[in-house]
């Protein structure tokens, strides 16, 4: 038998050992595993320069007027003019808001677009100013106007604890649950949040931050994990160099 090729076989055979199968599979399913964390990420940020793509659309499109509640709900992120009246007498108080370090409330205001379809106003931010028993002055008429608003998709809260809702108008809430609010209400809520705009009238403090995708933070985040593969697999690589060696 050729010696040489015994002698590779034996090295082959000395490789190849329980002791070091495990390590390898362990560390080849580490590998895998943060390459395939540095492709979700990419994917992830491939989602959010979408969103950002269709948002700056919606935003560069002219501001109409908008009577179909049907066609509301596909008008995210754009500025639109609705025409209706508020319903004073029907507010809730959306607490638990942090705006420029301050704890406050967000005025929501029903505005009746039909008989009975309604669509929540963000009015504006009040701080509670340490006074959480005495509300700020919220009256507005019932008069019929046109608003000009930004809609965005409502996200409801995760509430730690069941909270009971007073059925007294304004009414607190912690949490954006359309269903409650419509029967609280007698509206039918649509499933849109219309923000004011900053130069209207009748509302509070509203600087509105704009969405941002966040997507430079996925590509960091798929650059980490990228890096941990290749580090980890230049440690192995260096680790079967040396074993290699001394066999050698």
């Amino acid at each position: 038998m050729d010696r040489t090729k015994c002698g590779y076989d034996g090295r082959i055979h000395t490789l190849v050992t329980k002791r070091t199968i495990i390590p390898a599979v362990l560390i080849l399913l580490s590998i895998y595993g943060l390459v395939s964390l540095g492709f979700w990420q990419l994917e992830r940020a491939d989602e959010k320069w979408a969103i950002e793509h269709e948002i700056v659309l919606a935003q560069q499109s002219p501001v109409q007027l908008v009577t179909n509640v049907d066609e509301l709900l596909n008008k995210e992120y754009y500025q639109v003019l609705l025409k209706g009246h508020y319903d004073a007498n029907k507010q809730f108080i959306y607490d638990n808001q942090i705006v420029k370090g301050n704890a406050g409330y967000y005025v929501l205001t029903p505005f009746v677009l039909s008989d009975k379809t309604a669509i929540l106003v963000n009015r504006g931010f009040v701080s509670w100013h340490g006074k959480r028993e005495q509300l700020t002055d919220i009256k507005l008429d019932n008069l019929p106007r046109i608003v000009k608003v930004e809609l965005i998709k409502p996200v409801e809260r995760i509430k730690l604890k069941k909270q009971p809702i007073k059925s007294n108008f304004p009414i607190l809430i912690q949490s954006l649950n359309l269903d409650e609010l419509s029967t609280l209400s007698n509206y039918k809520i649509i499933a849109m949040l219309a923000r004011l705009d900053i130069k209207a009238s009748d509302g509070f403090f509203r600087q509105w931050q704009p969405f941002y995708g966040s997507a430079d933070k996925h590509l960091g985040y798929a650059l980490q994990w990228f890096l941990m593969a290749s580090v980890l697999s230049i440690i192995a690589l260096r680790l079967l160099i040396k074993k290699i060696k001394k066999i050698d």
